[in-house]
């Protein structure tokens, strides 16, 4: 009877066998987050339903490996799967009435994770037991202890060794100490005892099996006893305080948005594999920069911005700062937050016109290309001395020395408006750059040929498919470039000419292998190191002695412009020191009704400029970031002469006889005396110039997508003014 029995058990353990096969993987133990950090390393946010990121084994510290295996089963290497004696027990247990109990061994625990589930039942019981006997020949050891480590569950929310480690000592896996893995081995037991280890009144137990988990090392020979006695004489590896998942709240959301959409412009991974999770993040921001920023908008808004009154209901400010010596994004603004149902990144968007802060990119192809001021003759040198007329009214001519048209005007043709009808006369470029006077650049843009200035921008960062089209308002800012692209566009100027891609992400790992094509751009020489140093001078100007001096404030060389469009519906200020670029953008718009609103009385300002608020928060931002940081000095501006001057400009002196011209001189002369005037930001205005109706395929509002190219979202009008509309300042 006796062999009977045995003999008919082992027939019936041989037929389970030969007929049990080895299940698909259960999905949730392949279901991933995730993870974003900061450019410190620090977790930034973590994406995804289960926190979890499988690792390989060669990147859990072999010590640390044996930590588990001492606690869980020295045996491992060299047992079938299964431990008879553990079995013996759980089937005495069950006979008792007891529970049934869990599989002893490592690859037991496995199967249950990977394969099966939790349930305690004698049927998933003997399923796990059979293919854990079959499962090495299928997977190796190596394999096996791989996936338990990346599938136990260890408390605090944290599936998977590297969740784990992220969870209770803030490092990555490869940092954990034999000490601190004999904690997390000990978690494997009891996670809803030892995740809360850090708090003295609940640390017995996990201080104990910790001790026993260290005592099991030294016992099988994986540490000496001397090792062990030095551990414990170390301490208790307390566990780090637990820190709340990043959330999306705030500007997180949008961070991480821009830092996938990198990833998927530079790789091959798609938005669907993205979403698996499974990836590890590495971004340039700063959370100390993103964190300033943040607060200098919040300080603004404090000061001027009252949610009751009508006016000043629907400001938003999108912004962005970008290193210009490598082109990494460090902070962003995007708007209220996710949470507060604001989902546009207002950084990394299409849809606001730049105003006069586009000018530097007329100057610097002027520069580059000359000018043709005479027709059918070679374009004529171009500095920042050169005169052109700065009086409001003038009328354009083009190459061929036409006058524009313009159907809206009584006499047919377009008369370049300023904000107000000073008499300027002829003044230098660097002086209309200082007081925002617009006809000198719009006349300027004419001559030097739309191609010519397009390109520039281009070259210096900015995406085509956010520039206006040909018409005399494109020298004055109709565009639409995100405040991401101005602030790496402008960033070429602070750095010699050199333009670098604006990028998010510095690396990415996935399974812990890092994934190619997220090194930093290349620099590439899009302009002469002398044109963008010019333009740095005439931008410096612009901040000691014209529209935006209230950025004197920040006490060290800066270089910017300042930009108001059309009925004030944008206000922009634009500058940058040697360390760091940074645009600020201003505008009005009601979610309910796409289209930019006026921003008259905003803020109590009747008028909103670019010198105002949007140069506050620019302030508050560069103040803090910069803190600590070296003053440094622009470099100095090469000697360009005094240039050409417009056809019509009065000679800087007498001639000695009619019959003989003067003779130009190679040094600047003094500019023609001008009316002393304040900043923009007290008297002059937004000044924008009368242009053609854009064209049905030129309409429509802004998209999402100044960084990485057309997107969908977005907010204002693309398109520059029409006929009704006035000059850009």
């Amino acid at each position: 009877m006796f062999l009977t029995v045995c003999g008919g058990l082992a027939g019936a353990a041989a037929y389970a066998y030969a007929t049990v096969s080895i299940p698909s993987f259960n999905p949730d133990t392949q279901t991933q987050a995730n993870v974003f950090y900061w450019s410190d390393g620090s977790p930034m946010a973590t994406v995804g339903q289960i926190d979890r990121q499988n690792v390989p084994l060669l990147q859990v510290p072999r010590l640390v490996q044996w930590d588990f295996l001492a606690a869980e089963n020295a045996s491992f290497y060299t047992d079938p799967g299964i431990d008879p004696q553990g079995i013996l027990r759980a089937v005495y247990h069950m006979a008792e009435g007891g529970e049934v109990q869990s599989g002893s061994t490592i690859t037991q625990q496995f199967v249950k994770n990977t394969y099966l589930n939790q349930s305690q039942t004698l049927s998933r019981k003997l399923d796990e037991i059979m293919i854990s006997l079959k499962i090495g020949g299928k997977l190796s050891k190596q394999q096996i202890l791989q996936g338990y480590l990346n599938t136990c569950y260890y408390g605090r929310g944290a599936y998977g060794i590297e969740a784990a480690s992220e969870a209770y000592y803030h490092v990555p896996v490869q940092k954990l100490t034999v000490s601190q893995g004999a904690f997390l081995a000990a978690t494997v037991n009891a996670p809803s005892v030892m995740m809360n280890a850090d708090d003295p009144q609940q640390r017995a137990p996990a201080v104990a099996r910790w001790k026993y988990v260290l005592g099991r090392m030294a016992a099988i020979g994986k540490i000496s006893a001397a090792q062990k006695d030095q551990y414990l004489r170390a301490g208790f590896p307390t566990p780090k305080p637990m820190r709340a998942q990043g959330s999306m709240s705030g500007q997180v959301g949008y961070l991480v948005q821009t830092a996938e959409q990198y990833v998927e412009q530079h790789s091959s991974i798609t938005d669907q594999e993205l979403n698996q999770g499974g990836y590890q993040v590495y971004t340039t921001l700063d959370k100390h920069k993103v964190a300033e920023l943040g607060a200098s908008v919040a300080k603004m808004r404090k000061q001027h911005l009252d949610a009751n009154r009508a006016a000043d209901r629907n400001v938003q400010v999108g912004a962005a700062s970008v290193d210009p010596t490598t082109g990494a994004i460090v902070a962003l603004y995007g708007g209220d937050g996710w949470n507060k149902g604001h989902y546009t990144d207002n950084a990394d968007s299409s849809g606001v016109p730049v105003g006069s802060t586009f000018k530097p990119f007329d100057l610097a192809a002027a520069l580059d290309h000359g000018a043709v001021l005479s027709p059918g003759q070679p374009p004529s040198p171009i500095t920042p001395e050169s005169k052109f007329d700065g009086d409001d009214g003038i009328k354009i001519k083009n190459q061929q020395g036409n006058y524009l048209p313009d159907g809206s005007d009584p006499t047919g043709l377009l008369h370049q408006q300023n904000d107000t009808p000073t008499k300027w006369g002829y003044i230098t470029l660097r002086k209309a750059m200082e007081q925002s006077v617009n006809t000198p650049y719009v006349q300027l843009g004419e001559y030097v040929g739309y191609d010519n200035v397009e390109n520039e921008a281009l070259k210096a960062g900015l995406l085509r498919n956010t520039l206006q089209y040909d018409t005399s308002g494109f020298y004055i800012g109709t565009s639409t470039p995100s405040a991401i692209r101005m602030a790496d566009a402008y960033g070429t100027f602070a750095d010699h000419g050199i333009h670098h891609e604006p990028y998010s992400v510095t690396k990415v790992l996935n399974t812990g292998q890092q994934l190619p094509g997220f090194q930093a751009p290349a620099g590439t020489q899009s302009m002469p190191a002398s044109t963008a140093d010019s333009v740095t001078d005439v931008l410096q100007d612009v901040v000691k002695h014209g529209t935006g001096t209230n950025a004197l404030a920040l006490g060290r060389p800066a270089a910017g412009k300042t930009g108001t469009t059309d009925d004030y519906k944008s206000a922009w200020f634009i500058g940058y020191t040697p360390q760091l670029s940074t645009a600020v953008a201003m505008f009005k718009e009601n979610p309910k009704n796409s289209g930019l609103q006026s921003m008259a009385g905003v803020g109590g300002y009747s008028k909103v400029f670019g010198a105002d608020m949007p140069t506050q928060v620019w302030l508050g931002y560069m103040t803090a970031a910069l803190q600590n940081q070296p003053v440094l000095s622009f470099s100095t501006a090469p000697p360009l002469g005094k240039g050409t001057d417009e056809n019509g400009a009065p000679s800087p002196s007498p001639s000695p006889s009619p019959s003989t011209p003067p003779t130009p001189t190679a040094t600047p002369s003094a500019p023609s005396p001008t009316p002393s005037i304040t900043p923009c930001s007290e008297i002059l205005g937004g000044c924008t110039s009368p242009a053609p109706s854009p064209s049905p395929s030129q309409t429509g509002t802004g998209t999402t997508g100044g960084l990485f190219g057309p997107g969908t979202g977005g907010q204002g009008q693309g398109a520059g003014p029409g006929p009704s509309m006035r000059p850009q300042n």
